[in-house]
């Protein structure tokens, strides 16, 4: 995966799609909002399913700090 994954709170419904296909990346906040708890915690593919899987659009990838 090239970039890191960004959450726009203000999009987010936490309707759970994106604990569906990258679970050891997202988990649920105490407002059942999304939040990365490890960037690299699944494969690329399964984040990469899961930023385009949410409803909202409240998921992207956003370049690395070194520009990647």
């Amino acid at each position: 995966m090239s970039g890191r994954v960004v959450v726009d709170r203000s999009l987010c419904l936490g309707s759970g799609m994106c604990l569906v296909y990258a679970p050891h990346t997202f988990e649920h906040d105490e407002q059942a909002k999304a939040v990365v708890v490890d960037q690299a915690g699944d494969p690329a593919d399964d984040i990469g399913t899961a930023v385009d899987a949410c409803p909202t659009s409240a998921l992207s990838l956003a370049p690395n700090d070194n520009g990647a």
